[in-house]
């Protein structure tokens, strides 16, 4: 096993505990104390060109609300102007029976106007006339999306669909013909594949595509409600992996018409329609068709006006699984081209295609990944992206030369950044945070120069008392490098023994170990090791950023090659004198839920003790669209979902384990722990067990201060 760490500026931080001696209540980790936040810069955003300035060399203004007043500079030169206090806006909204106490959050229309909101009402301002103006009326119902241009909302009420344009009467666009046939919902194929909402707007508002969802096949699940004097079943739809999936298909409703065509997206129905991506033309429409299996992709070309298919632009295959998760961008000055992101080579990268599906060139190559798309440069001989060049827990912004893909880093500080291309092209405003830095935000110029700094780094816990925070690498049994992040208690002594508080995720898509403030560890992670805990989270084999080998390995075998790299972490911390072997405690939710009470049967004498919220224990309970991407389906796959069922190792138990579950989680369903109590009290197995009445897949609000303290509470018993 190699140990390596990253020393000096990189990946080393040492946090000096002399003079700070504060400590972190469950209330500052829970409710998320204000004044233990980072400092930001609220609603910061670039400008439309020549936004009130006519005369001034530079056109990249932005805007920031600054104690209840809206400003602007300019990236460039010193030009600091107050645009309008709230006392100012307060006196012109007055005619309009409008009043605020704080500057509501803005967005810029054009270089006179922005928007606002104000109850379930959005208007627009002049900045010049001072004219306040009602756009439209948000409609009190879910899946609010509004429209381009014109200020239209499209929403749901139960089932069925609706828009609304300006202040006009609201439209039904789609009514339910029956229980389980839902419109324009966000719940399609249960959020995967990069769905975030049900309808999608045309361009230039003309049109509505709307996602239509049948799901009446699907096998109720019964939620109990405990609330009412009888228990009543509050029934949802749970498709398990290997059983009958929910049908989609892809309306176009024709404002000027009000009438709808369907796509012509063909069989087998249970299939999956993502990408969904309007042409600027609004002539077409392209959707990415995935089949259930998740391995075949086919990106497609429709017709808006008759639904007809016209062509497949390219196809995508993967032996383990595909998994589109944005559209098109059309952000190209030839509106025939577009960037597809796509790991077809093992990585996530752009390739530029036209709209009759030719390759135009790959964009950007390398083992690293594309993470975000900022745009082109006005002659597009650059394109400006963030990615994981430099290091796969480091995000940075670069500059891609498109005709030869080579990369120029324009962030100069390691860490994690985020990024805003100004209108003009000519710069960038950079959010970001390392190790060392809590959070800088600047203005550079698209050579990486640093033209200004709009607010600097304030630690908002140096009175705090703060262990070391390491972070560094192991290598696991296939050579591959293995991120982790470990803190010593304040005051650290290297001659005590210190128990061990070893906190697991594992799953796909979400990286806990980065190069950004404390390594990104929680205000949690830090109270443990307050409490004179060491606490240690290693990012495994499966976790993203790390390319398709990397996380395509536990295909079809969960809690696997995970479990093997995380008995990495285990052994590089007994390896240390300080470590209390005798002293381990694991937890984790979901996925790490999983993965903790995996490690307490397949490794039993390792920790003693662990708490695993919300646990999958047998995957055959879990919904189809993620399940059967990493597992396929049961009748396919029985050797893995029996090698993956916890239900086979209960008789392995040997330390403490409470398990704790939500009575209505519709994402993790509760018969999964409940099955796994069943199993332990058939084989006489001691276990504790909590459950949380009415809480959904984790628990929320005021009842998260009893989860924290009952897990602090069981972990310390057990540690004694």
């Amino acid at each position: 096993m190699k140990k390596r760490f990253f020393l000096l500026l990189l990946f080393f931080v040492t946090v000096s505990v002399f003079g700070q001696n504060k400590q972190f209540t469950l209330e500052d980790c829970i409710y998320m104390n204000r004044n233990i936040f980072p400092k930001s810069v609220k609603n910061l955003q670039w400008m439309p060109k020549s936004a009130i300035y006519s005369a001034v060399v530079s056109d990249s203004f932005y805007s920031y609300l600054k104690n209840d007043t809206l400003y602007s500079d300019n990236a460039k030169f010193k030009n600091l102007k107050m645009i309008l206090s709230l006392d100012e806006f307060n006196s012109h909204l007055a005619n309009s029976g409008i009043y605020f106490e704080h500057f509501p959050s803005i967005t810029w229309i054009n270089k006179d106007e922005f928007s606002f909101s104000k109850a379930s009402s959005k208007y627009k301002f002049n900045i010049k006339s001072h004219i306040v103006s009602l756009l439209g009326v948000s409609p009190e119902g879910e899946n609010i999306d509004e429209s381009n241009i014109y200020n239209y909302y499209a929403y749901t009420i139960g089932q069925d669909l609706f828009v609304t344009q300006g202040t006009n009467r609201d439209i039904c666009v789609a009514k339910s013909e029956a229980d389980g046939i839902l419109y324009g919902s966000d719940r399609v194929h249960r959020n995967e594949f990069g769905i975030t909402k049900g309808t999608f707007w045309s361009p230039k508002d003309n049109y509505l595509a709307f996602y239509r969802m049948d799901e009446s096949m699907v096998t109720n699940y019964p939620l109990v409600d405990i609330t009412t004097r009888i228990a009543t079943v509050e029934n949802t739809r749970y498709p398990m992996a290997g059983m009958a999936s929910h049908e989609v298909t892809i309306g176009i409703y024709n404002l000027a018409t009000r009438k709808t065509v369907y796509l012509k997206t063909g069989e087998p129905k249970d299939q999956y329609l993502t990408s969904v991506t309007w042409d600027p033309s609004e002539k077409y429409i392209y959707v990415g068709v995935l089949n259930r299996e998740q391995n075949h992709l086919w990106l497609n070309k429709y017709d808006v006006v008759t639904g007809n298919f016209i062509k497949t632009l390219f196809e995508e295959k993967d032996t383990q699984y595909v998994e589109p998760e944005t559209g098109l961008m059309f952000i190209c000055k030839d509106a025939t081209q577009f960037l597809w992101k796509s790991r077809r080579n093992g990585w996530n990268h752009l390739y530029k295609y036209d709209t009759e599906g030719n390759l135009l060139a790959q964009l950007t190559k390398g083992k690293w990944e594309v993470i975000d798309v900022l745009g082109f440069n006005n002659k597009e001989t650059e394109l400006y992206i963030t990615s994981t060049e430099e290091s796969p827990v480091q995000t940075n912004i670069y500059a891609v030369n498109v005709s030869n893909s080579t990369t120029k880093r324009l962030s100069k500080n390691h860490g994690t950044h985020q990024a805003l291309l100004s209108f003009d092209k000519d710069f960038i405003i950079d959010v970001y945070s390392s190790t060392d830095v809590v959070r800088v935000i600047d203005v550079i110029d698209v050579q990486g120069k640093v033209v200004k700094n709009i607010m600097g780094n304030t630690n908002p816990i140096e009175d705090y008392a703060v262990g070391n925070i390491i972070m560094g690498t192991l290598q696991n049994a296939v050579g591959q490098d293995l991120y982790y992040r470990l803190i010593t208690p304040p005051n650290f002594d290297p001659n005590k023994q210190y128990p061990v508080f070893f906190y697991v995720y594992g799953g796909p898509h979400l990286q806990m170990v980065t190069d950004s403030w404390n390594a990104g560890a929680g205000f949690w992670d830090l109270r443990w090791a307050q409490r004179g805990y060491i606490v240690f989270s290693m990012d495994n084999r499966g976790t993203p950023n790390r390319g398709a080998d990397f996380e395509q390995s536990i295909h079809r075998n969960l809690g696997t090659v995970e479990l093997e790299d995380q008995m990495i972490g285990v052994q590089y911390l007994k390896s240390l004198p300080c470590v209390d072997n005798g002293r381990m405690a694991v937890d984790g939710w979901s996925y790490g839920g999983f993965m903790t009470i995996s490690l307490m049967l397949k490794y039993p004498d390792v920790f003693k003790v662990g708490v695993a919220g919300g646990p999958v224990i047998d995957w055959k309970y879990y919904e189809i669209m993620y399940g059967e991407r990493y597992m396929d389906t049961p009748e396919e796959n029985p050797e893995g979902y029996e090698h993956a069922s916890l239900l086979n190792y209960v008789d392995n138990l040997k330390g403490d384990l409470m398990v704790i579950h939500c009575t209505t989680d519709p994402v993790v369903v509760w018969q999964n722990s409940l099955d796994f109590i069943d199993k332990c009290v058939d084989a006489g197995v001691q276990l504790d067990y909590f459950v949380y009445p009415g809480h959904e897949h984790n628990v929320r609000g005021k009842d998260r201060m009893h989860l924290y303290q009952k897990i602090e509470k069981y972990i310390d018993n057990a540690l004694k």
